[in-house]
Protein backbone atom coordinates (compact mmCIF):
# COMPACT_ATOMS: atom_id res chain seq x y z
CA UNK A 1 0.00 0.00 0.00
CA UNK A 2 1.30 3.56 -0.94
CA UNK A 3 1.47 6.03 2.08
CA UNK A 4 0.51 8.70 0.47
CA UNK A 5 -2.88 7.15 0.31
CA UNK A 6 -3.78 7.31 3.32
CA UNK A 7 -5.99 9.53 4.71
CA UNK A 8 -7.24 9.51 8.13
CA UNK A 9 -8.07 10.71 11.56
CA UNK A 10 -6.90 10.09 15.20
CA UNK A 11 -3.43 8.95 13.52
CA UNK A 12 -1.91 8.20 17.47
CA UNK A 13 -5.15 6.71 18.47
CA UNK A 14 -7.14 3.59 17.91
CA UNK A 15 -9.01 3.92 14.25
CA UNK A 16 -8.18 5.58 11.17
CA UNK A 17 -9.51 5.93 7.90
CA UNK A 18 -8.20 3.94 5.43
CA UNK A 19 -10.10 4.36 2.47
CA UNK A 20 -13.64 4.40 2.72
CA UNK A 21 -13.22 2.48 5.82
CA UNK A 22 -11.96 2.72 9.76
CA UNK A 23 -9.87 0.31 10.47
CA UNK A 24 -8.13 -0.87 13.47
CA UNK A 25 -4.68 0.23 13.90
CA UNK A 26 -1.13 -0.26 16.18
CA UNK A 27 0.69 2.51 16.28
CA UNK A 28 4.52 3.79 17.01
CA UNK A 29 4.85 7.39 16.20
CA UNK A 30 7.82 9.96 17.02
CA UNK A 31 7.29 13.52 15.65
CA UNK A 32 8.80 12.44 12.11
CA UNK A 33 7.22 9.63 11.26
CA UNK A 34 4.78 6.57 12.46
CA UNK A 35 4.85 3.13 12.25
CA UNK A 36 1.31 1.88 11.98
CA UNK A 37 0.01 -1.53 11.86
CA UNK A 38 -2.91 -1.89 9.90
CA UNK A 39 -5.33 -5.07 11.03
CA UNK A 40 -8.00 -5.46 8.55
CA UNK A 41 -11.20 -7.09 8.35
CA UNK A 42 -9.83 -10.24 7.31
CA UNK A 43 -7.56 -10.44 10.09
CA UNK A 44 -4.00 -9.82 8.20
CA UNK A 45 -1.61 -7.28 9.11
CA UNK A 46 0.80 -4.65 6.91
CA UNK A 47 3.23 -1.99 7.90
CA UNK A 48 2.68 1.34 6.84
CA UNK A 49 5.13 4.39 7.18
CA UNK A 50 3.73 7.25 7.19
CA UNK A 51 5.24 11.21 7.26
CA UNK A 52 3.39 12.71 9.93
CA UNK A 53 5.01 16.34 8.21
CA UNK A 54 3.31 15.94 5.14
CA UNK A 55 -0.25 16.73 5.64
CA UNK A 56 -1.74 15.81 2.42
CA UNK A 57 -0.90 12.36 3.64
CA UNK A 58 -3.00 12.51 6.26
CA UNK A 59 -6.15 15.10 5.72
CA UNK A 60 -8.63 15.85 2.87
CA UNK A 61 -10.78 14.15 1.23
CA UNK A 62 -9.37 13.18 -1.58
CA UNK A 63 -11.98 14.41 -4.24
CA UNK A 64 -10.24 15.41 -7.68
CA UNK A 65 -12.21 19.36 -8.33
CA UNK A 66 -11.70 18.72 -12.47
CA UNK A 67 -14.68 15.71 -11.40
CA UNK A 68 -17.17 17.61 -9.53
CA UNK A 69 -16.70 20.39 -11.87
CA UNK A 70 -17.01 17.89 -14.87
CA UNK A 71 -20.31 16.29 -13.14
CA UNK A 72 -21.44 19.68 -12.73
CA UNK A 73 -21.79 20.71 -16.39
CA UNK A 74 -23.08 17.03 -16.59
CA UNK A 75 -25.90 18.55 -14.41
CA UNK A 76 -26.07 21.18 -16.70
CA UNK A 77 -26.75 20.02 -19.81
CA UNK A 78 -29.42 17.70 -18.08
CA UNK A 79 -31.03 20.16 -17.01
CA UNK A 80 -31.05 22.11 -19.78
CA UNK A 81 -32.02 19.56 -22.28
CA UNK A 82 -34.71 18.25 -20.35
CA UNK A 83 -36.92 21.67 -20.40
CA UNK A 84 -35.03 23.27 -23.68
CA UNK A 85 -35.56 19.57 -25.50
CA UNK A 86 -39.68 20.35 -25.90
CA UNK A 87 -39.20 23.90 -26.95
CA UNK A 88 -35.98 22.72 -29.34
CA UNK A 89 -36.61 19.59 -30.84
CA UNK A 90 -33.06 19.49 -31.70
CA UNK A 91 -31.80 19.67 -28.84
CA UNK A 92 -33.70 16.50 -27.54
CA UNK A 93 -32.96 13.16 -27.94
CA UNK A 94 -32.48 11.66 -31.45
CA UNK A 95 -36.02 9.88 -32.25
CA UNK A 96 -33.43 7.14 -33.89
CA UNK A 97 -30.24 7.26 -35.50
CA UNK A 98 -27.58 9.49 -35.03
CA UNK A 99 -27.02 11.83 -31.74
CA UNK A 100 -28.01 15.25 -30.36
CA UNK A 101 -26.87 17.34 -27.49
CA UNK A 102 -29.51 15.52 -25.03
CA UNK A 103 -27.72 12.11 -26.17
CA UNK A 104 -24.37 12.86 -24.53
CA UNK A 105 -25.81 13.34 -20.71
CA UNK A 106 -26.59 9.67 -19.75
CA UNK A 107 -22.45 8.71 -21.10
CA UNK A 108 -21.21 11.02 -19.04
CA UNK A 109 -23.03 10.10 -15.91
CA UNK A 110 -21.72 6.56 -16.44
CA UNK A 111 -17.86 7.46 -17.22
CA UNK A 112 -18.19 9.54 -13.98
CA UNK A 113 -19.19 6.62 -11.78
CA UNK A 114 -16.80 4.87 -13.26
CA UNK A 115 -14.41 7.49 -12.60
CA UNK A 116 -15.47 8.23 -9.23
CA UNK A 117 -15.46 4.13 -8.37
CA UNK A 118 -11.52 4.07 -9.28
CA UNK A 119 -10.58 6.70 -6.59
CA UNK A 120 -12.90 5.30 -3.54
CA UNK A 121 -12.10 1.78 -4.15
CA UNK A 122 -8.51 2.83 -4.29
CA UNK A 123 -6.95 1.30 -0.68
CA UNK A 124 -9.70 -0.81 0.08
CA UNK A 125 -9.17 -3.03 3.04
CA UNK A 126 -11.96 -4.97 3.25
CA UNK A 127 -13.21 -6.41 0.19
CA UNK A 128 -16.96 -7.84 2.00
CA UNK A 129 -16.73 -4.38 3.92
CA UNK A 130 -16.93 -2.52 0.10
CA UNK A 131 -19.31 -5.36 -1.37
CA UNK A 132 -21.84 -4.53 1.35
CA UNK A 133 -21.78 -0.47 0.56
CA UNK A 134 -21.31 -1.01 -2.82
CA UNK A 135 -24.75 -3.34 -3.07
CA UNK A 136 -26.51 -0.86 -0.66
CA UNK A 137 -25.91 2.11 -2.74
CA UNK A 138 -27.13 0.41 -6.04
CA UNK A 139 -29.84 -0.40 -4.42
CA UNK A 140 -30.86 3.09 -3.12
CA UNK A 141 -30.14 4.33 -6.49
CA UNK A 142 -32.56 1.55 -7.75
CA UNK A 143 -34.95 2.05 -5.69
CA UNK A 144 -35.18 5.78 -6.70
CA UNK A 145 -35.38 5.13 -10.19
CA UNK A 146 -38.49 3.03 -9.35
CA UNK A 147 -39.96 6.08 -7.33
CA UNK A 148 -39.13 8.80 -10.02
CA UNK A 149 -39.70 6.69 -13.55
CA UNK A 150 -41.43 3.20 -12.62
CA UNK A 151 -44.50 5.57 -12.84
CA UNK A 152 -44.99 6.73 -9.08
CA UNK A 153 -45.29 10.21 -9.75
CA UNK A 154 -47.47 11.06 -12.79
CA UNK A 155 -46.45 14.28 -13.50
CA UNK A 156 -46.92 17.78 -12.37
CA UNK A 157 -50.81 18.11 -13.42
CA UNK A 158 -52.24 15.13 -11.95
CA UNK A 159 -53.55 14.80 -8.54
CA UNK A 160 -53.28 11.15 -8.25
CA UNK A 161 -49.99 9.19 -7.44
CA UNK A 162 -48.63 5.78 -6.94
CA UNK A 163 -46.76 2.66 -8.84
CA UNK A 164 -49.42 0.02 -10.33
CA UNK A 165 -47.35 -3.15 -10.09
CA UNK A 166 -49.12 -4.30 -13.38
CA UNK A 167 -47.61 -1.60 -15.09
CA UNK A 168 -44.76 -0.18 -12.99
CA UNK A 169 -41.27 0.39 -15.09
CA UNK A 170 -38.72 -1.48 -13.90
CA UNK A 171 -35.76 0.03 -15.64
CA UNK A 172 -34.83 3.67 -16.26
CA UNK A 173 -31.86 5.71 -15.87
CA UNK A 174 -30.91 5.38 -12.08
CA UNK A 175 -32.04 1.81 -12.37
CA UNK A 176 -29.13 1.80 -15.09
CA UNK A 177 -26.73 3.78 -13.24
CA UNK A 178 -27.12 1.57 -10.28
CA UNK A 179 -26.88 -1.82 -11.91
CA UNK A 180 -23.67 -0.56 -14.54
CA UNK A 181 -22.26 0.59 -10.94
CA UNK A 182 -22.60 -2.49 -9.15
CA UNK A 183 -21.08 -4.50 -11.90
CA UNK A 184 -17.90 -2.52 -12.48
CA UNK A 185 -17.58 -1.73 -8.59
CA UNK A 186 -18.04 -5.70 -7.70
CA UNK A 187 -15.20 -6.01 -10.20
CA UNK A 188 -13.03 -3.02 -8.77
CA UNK A 189 -13.50 -4.87 -5.34
CA UNK A 190 -12.92 -8.53 -6.24
CA UNK A 191 -10.65 -8.38 -9.99
CA UNK A 192 -8.18 -5.84 -8.71
CA UNK A 193 -4.18 -7.50 -8.67
CA UNK A 194 -3.11 -6.00 -6.10
CA UNK A 195 1.21 -5.39 -5.32
CA UNK A 196 1.14 -5.03 -8.86
CA UNK A 197 3.78 -1.67 -9.60
CA UNK A 198 2.24 0.64 -12.19
CA UNK A 199 4.51 2.47 -13.94
CA UNK A 200 3.50 2.61 -17.68
CA UNK A 201 -0.19 2.09 -19.45
CA UNK A 202 1.05 -0.82 -20.44
CA UNK A 203 1.19 -2.05 -17.07
CA UNK A 204 -2.12 -0.50 -16.19
CA UNK A 205 -3.68 -2.46 -18.24
CA UNK A 206 -1.91 -5.59 -17.35
CA UNK A 207 -2.79 -5.18 -13.90
CA UNK A 208 -6.29 -4.70 -14.60
CA UNK A 209 -6.20 -6.90 -17.26
CA UNK A 210 -9.53 -9.58 -15.65
CA UNK A 211 -11.09 -6.26 -15.57
CA UNK A 212 -10.75 -5.71 -19.30
CA UNK A 213 -11.21 -9.20 -20.25
CA UNK A 214 -14.30 -8.78 -18.61
CA UNK A 215 -15.19 -5.56 -20.46
CA UNK A 216 -14.65 -7.19 -23.52
CA UNK A 217 -16.60 -10.22 -22.70
CA UNK A 218 -19.71 -8.44 -21.98
CA UNK A 219 -19.13 -6.31 -25.62
CA UNK A 220 -18.97 -9.93 -27.31
CA UNK A 221 -21.90 -11.21 -25.88
CA UNK A 222 -23.63 -7.54 -26.55
CA UNK A 223 -23.04 -7.87 -30.31
CA UNK A 224 -23.40 -11.92 -30.22
CA UNK A 225 -26.98 -11.20 -28.87
CA UNK A 226 -27.77 -7.87 -30.80
CA UNK A 227 -27.00 -9.41 -34.64
CA UNK A 228 -26.93 -13.03 -33.97
CA UNK A 229 -30.33 -13.29 -32.01
CA UNK A 230 -33.81 -14.31 -34.29
CA UNK A 231 -36.66 -11.50 -34.03
CA UNK A 232 -39.81 -13.26 -35.02
CA UNK A 233 -43.06 -11.38 -35.41
CA UNK A 234 -44.84 -10.02 -32.34
CA UNK A 235 -48.10 -8.01 -31.62
CA UNK A 236 -49.02 -5.60 -28.73
CA UNK A 237 -52.39 -4.08 -27.43
CA UNK A 238 -53.19 -0.38 -27.36
CA UNK A 239 -56.66 1.07 -25.31
CA UNK A 240 -58.71 2.81 -28.24
CA UNK A 241 -58.72 5.86 -26.13
CA UNK A 242 -58.11 6.37 -22.86
CA UNK A 243 -61.14 6.20 -20.81
CA UNK A 244 -62.38 3.02 -22.95
CA UNK A 245 -61.62 -0.21 -20.75
CA UNK A 246 -61.11 -2.21 -24.63
CA UNK A 247 -58.37 -2.14 -26.66
CA UNK A 248 -56.89 -3.35 -30.40
CA UNK A 249 -54.03 -5.76 -31.30
CA UNK A 250 -51.14 -4.83 -33.78
CA UNK A 251 -49.11 -6.95 -35.46
CA UNK A 252 -45.59 -6.02 -36.42
CA UNK A 253 -44.12 -8.57 -38.94
CA UNK A 254 -40.24 -9.43 -38.28
CA UNK A 255 -38.57 -12.84 -38.92
CA UNK A 256 -35.00 -10.95 -39.46
CA UNK A 257 -31.48 -11.18 -37.52
CA UNK A 258 -29.38 -7.90 -36.58
CA UNK A 259 -32.18 -5.54 -37.62
CA UNK A 260 -31.27 -2.37 -36.02
CA UNK A 261 -34.67 -0.67 -37.06
CA UNK A 262 -36.99 -0.02 -34.54
CA UNK A 263 -39.79 -2.92 -35.09
CA UNK A 264 -37.45 -5.57 -35.29
CA UNK A 265 -34.08 -5.84 -33.05
CA UNK A 266 -33.07 -7.92 -30.14
CA UNK A 267 -33.21 -4.95 -27.76
CA UNK A 268 -37.19 -4.70 -27.61
CA UNK A 269 -37.57 -8.18 -27.86
CA UNK A 270 -35.46 -8.82 -25.05
CA UNK A 271 -37.44 -6.53 -23.19
CA UNK A 272 -40.63 -7.96 -24.32
CA UNK A 273 -39.51 -11.07 -22.99
CA UNK A 274 -38.17 -10.52 -19.89
CA UNK A 275 -39.88 -7.51 -18.81
CA UNK A 276 -42.89 -7.66 -19.99
CA UNK A 277 -44.08 -5.07 -23.08
CA UNK A 278 -46.79 -4.00 -19.63
CA UNK A 279 -43.01 -2.73 -18.01
CA UNK A 280 -41.60 -0.95 -20.64
CA UNK A 281 -41.65 3.03 -21.22
CA UNK A 282 -44.81 3.60 -23.56
CA UNK A 283 -43.55 6.81 -24.71
CA UNK A 284 -41.21 5.56 -27.72
CA UNK A 285 -38.39 7.88 -28.27
CA UNK A 286 -38.99 6.91 -32.06
CA UNK A 287 -42.62 7.92 -31.66
CA UNK A 288 -41.13 11.17 -33.37
CA UNK A 289 -39.66 9.42 -36.37
CA UNK A 290 -41.35 11.11 -39.96
CA UNK A 291 -43.05 7.57 -40.14
CA UNK A 292 -44.80 8.10 -37.17
CA UNK A 293 -45.55 11.93 -36.29
CA UNK A 294 -46.62 14.76 -38.61
CA UNK A 295 -44.60 16.94 -36.18
CA UNK A 296 -41.54 15.02 -36.80
CA UNK A 297 -38.93 15.40 -34.89
CA UNK A 298 -41.41 16.26 -32.19
CA UNK A 299 -43.93 14.17 -31.04
CA UNK A 300 -47.56 14.50 -33.05
CA UNK A 301 -50.61 12.63 -34.80
CA UNK A 302 -49.48 9.80 -36.05
CA UNK A 303 -49.41 9.83 -40.21
CA UNK A 304 -52.41 8.19 -41.99
CA UNK A 305 -50.06 5.36 -43.13
CA UNK A 306 -47.88 4.82 -40.15
CA UNK A 307 -46.23 1.70 -39.71
CA UNK A 308 -47.93 -0.82 -36.51
CA UNK A 309 -45.04 -0.29 -34.61
CA UNK A 310 -45.59 3.37 -33.89
CA UNK A 311 -47.24 3.21 -30.73
CA UNK A 312 -45.22 -0.15 -29.13
CA UNK A 313 -43.24 0.65 -25.66
CA UNK A 314 -39.97 0.35 -25.81
CA UNK A 315 -37.38 0.93 -23.07
CA UNK A 316 -33.97 3.16 -23.78
CA UNK A 317 -33.03 1.41 -20.25
CA UNK A 318 -33.64 -2.22 -21.30
CA UNK A 319 -31.64 -5.21 -20.27
CA UNK A 320 -29.54 -5.55 -23.63
CA UNK A 321 -28.89 -1.86 -24.18
CA UNK A 322 -27.14 -1.48 -20.29
CA UNK A 323 -24.57 -4.12 -21.27
CA UNK A 324 -22.80 -1.38 -23.48
CA UNK A 325 -23.70 1.31 -20.51
CA UNK A 326 -21.69 -1.35 -18.22
CA UNK A 327 -18.50 -0.88 -20.91
CA UNK A 328 -19.00 2.64 -20.57
CA UNK A 329 -18.25 2.56 -16.67
CA UNK A 330 -15.79 0.52 -17.12
CA UNK A 331 -13.93 2.80 -19.70
CA UNK A 332 -14.56 5.60 -17.02
CA UNK A 333 -12.55 3.55 -14.11
CA UNK A 334 -9.77 3.25 -16.23
CA UNK A 335 -9.61 6.76 -16.48
CA UNK A 336 -9.75 7.15 -12.81
CA UNK A 337 -7.17 4.13 -12.36
CA UNK A 338 -4.69 6.45 -14.02
CA UNK A 339 -5.78 9.18 -11.49
CA UNK A 340 -4.84 6.64 -9.05
CA UNK A 341 -1.35 5.69 -10.47
CA UNK A 342 -0.05 8.45 -12.19
CA UNK A 343 0.76 11.52 -10.56
CA UNK A 344 2.08 14.30 -12.79
CA UNK A 345 -0.36 15.94 -14.91
CA UNK A 346 1.10 15.83 -18.30
CA UNK A 347 1.25 11.83 -17.82
CA UNK A 348 -2.19 11.53 -16.91
CA UNK A 349 -3.21 14.09 -19.94
CA UNK A 350 -1.46 11.73 -22.05
CA UNK A 351 -2.82 8.42 -20.52
CA UNK A 352 -6.63 10.21 -20.96
CA UNK A 353 -6.14 11.26 -24.96
CA UNK A 354 -4.58 8.51 -26.32
CA UNK A 355 -8.11 6.14 -25.32
CA UNK A 356 -10.35 9.12 -25.94
CA UNK A 357 -8.75 9.49 -29.41
CA UNK A 358 -9.17 5.96 -30.21
CA UNK A 359 -12.87 5.42 -29.23
CA UNK A 360 -14.11 8.67 -31.09
CA UNK A 361 -11.97 7.34 -34.06
CA UNK A 362 -13.06 3.70 -33.83
CA UNK A 363 -16.79 4.96 -33.10
CA UNK A 364 -16.88 6.71 -35.96
CA UNK A 365 -15.76 3.96 -38.08
CA UNK A 366 -18.28 1.75 -36.93
CA UNK A 367 -20.58 3.96 -37.94
CA UNK A 368 -19.54 5.74 -41.25
CA UNK A 369 -17.37 2.03 -42.31
CA UNK A 370 -20.06 -0.19 -41.31
CA UNK A 371 -23.06 0.47 -40.80
CA UNK A 372 -23.40 0.58 -36.86
CA UNK A 373 -25.14 3.38 -36.08
CA UNK A 374 -24.66 6.06 -33.74
CA UNK A 375 -27.77 5.08 -31.66
CA UNK A 376 -28.46 5.93 -27.86
CA UNK A 377 -31.89 4.14 -27.80
CA UNK A 378 -29.96 0.33 -28.91
CA UNK A 379 -26.87 1.37 -27.19
CA UNK A 380 -24.97 0.42 -30.13
CA UNK A 381 -21.06 -0.25 -29.54
CA UNK A 382 -20.68 2.75 -31.80
CA UNK A 383 -22.74 5.17 -29.81
CA UNK A 384 -20.99 3.66 -26.84
CA UNK A 385 -17.24 4.69 -28.18
CA UNK A 386 -17.87 7.73 -29.41
CA UNK A 387 -19.82 9.01 -26.18
CA UNK A 388 -17.17 7.69 -23.91
CA UNK A 389 -14.51 9.26 -26.02
CA UNK A 390 -16.62 12.66 -25.68
CA UNK A 391 -16.37 12.08 -21.84
CA UNK A 392 -12.57 11.63 -22.21
CA UNK A 393 -11.99 14.32 -24.17
CA UNK A 394 -14.58 16.92 -21.93
CA UNK A 395 -12.86 15.21 -18.94
CA UNK A 396 -9.30 15.89 -19.53
CA UNK A 397 -10.24 19.67 -20.81
CA UNK A 398 -11.69 20.50 -17.25
CA UNK A 399 -8.72 18.82 -15.45
CA UNK A 400 -6.29 21.03 -17.40
CA UNK A 401 -8.67 24.35 -16.96
CA UNK A 402 -9.02 23.49 -13.10
CA UNK A 403 -6.87 21.22 -12.05
CA UNK A 404 -3.23 22.02 -13.87
CA UNK A 405 -3.91 26.09 -14.48
CA UNK A 406 -5.61 26.41 -11.40
CA UNK A 407 -8.70 28.19 -13.13
CA UNK A 408 -11.20 29.05 -9.81
CA UNK A 409 -14.50 31.54 -10.33
CA UNK A 410 -17.62 31.02 -9.13
CA UNK A 411 -18.93 28.99 -11.83
CA UNK A 412 -16.65 26.50 -10.93
CA UNK A 413 -17.77 26.28 -7.61
CA UNK A 414 -21.34 26.64 -8.38
CA UNK A 415 -20.55 23.88 -10.82
CA UNK A 416 -18.79 22.31 -7.99
CA UNK A 417 -22.01 22.35 -6.02
CA UNK A 418 -23.75 21.11 -8.21
CA UNK A 419 -21.36 18.02 -9.00
CA UNK A 420 -21.56 17.29 -5.64
CA UNK A 421 -25.27 17.08 -5.33
CA UNK A 422 -26.12 16.17 -8.64
CA UNK A 423 -28.40 12.59 -7.47
CA UNK A 424 -30.83 15.63 -5.32
CA UNK A 425 -30.64 18.00 -8.48
CA UNK A 426 -31.91 14.77 -10.42
CA UNK A 427 -34.80 13.75 -8.50
CA UNK A 428 -35.72 17.94 -7.81
CA UNK A 429 -36.03 17.77 -11.73
CA UNK A 430 -37.64 14.54 -12.41
CA UNK A 431 -40.56 15.74 -9.75
CA UNK A 432 -40.57 18.61 -11.05
CA UNK A 433 -39.82 20.53 -8.37
CA UNK A 434 -36.83 22.57 -9.86
CA UNK A 435 -39.24 23.80 -12.23
CA UNK A 436 -41.61 24.96 -9.90
CA UNK A 437 -38.82 26.64 -7.65
CA UNK A 438 -37.41 28.37 -10.80
CA UNK A 439 -40.85 30.29 -12.36
CA UNK A 440 -41.37 31.22 -8.91
CA UNK A 441 -38.83 34.33 -9.18
CA UNK A 442 -40.54 36.63 -12.41
CA UNK A 443 -40.06 39.92 -13.09
CA UNK A 444 -43.69 42.02 -12.63
CA UNK A 445 -46.13 39.24 -15.10
CA UNK A 446 -45.71 35.68 -13.64
CA UNK A 447 -45.10 35.12 -17.12
CA UNK A 448 -41.74 36.71 -16.95
CA UNK A 449 -40.34 34.19 -15.24
CA UNK A 450 -36.49 32.71 -15.26
CA UNK A 451 -37.24 30.06 -17.28
CA UNK A 452 -39.32 31.96 -20.08
CA UNK A 453 -35.95 34.28 -19.70
CA UNK A 454 -33.61 31.24 -20.50
CA UNK A 455 -36.51 30.49 -23.70
CA UNK A 456 -37.53 27.27 -21.95
CA UNK A 457 -40.12 28.15 -20.40
CA UNK A 458 -44.02 27.59 -21.29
Amino acid sequence: MESDRLTGEKINGERIRWGNNYVQVQTEANNVSSKIEIITCDGTKENVNVDLNNKSTLTGSGRVLSLDIFRGLTVVLMVFVEYAGGVYPSVNHSPWNGVTLADFVMPFFLFIVGVSLGLAFKNLPCRLIGTRKAIYRALKLFVIGLFLQGGYFHGSGSLTYGADFESIRWMGILQRIAVSFLVAAMCEIWLNATNFNVSSGKSLMKKYRLQWALTIIVTVVYLSLFYGLYVPDWEYQMPTDLSSSKTVTFSVKCGVRGDTGPACNAVGMIDRKILGIQHLYNRPIYGRLKECSVSSPDYGPLPPVAPSWCGAPFDPEGLLSSLMAIVTCFIGLHYGHIIVHFKGHKVRVQQWLIPSSCLVLLGAICDYGFGMHLNKALYTFSYMCVTAGAAGFLFTGVYMIVDVLGYRKYWTIVLKWMGTNALLIYVLVSCNILPVILQGFYWRQPENNILTLIGIGH
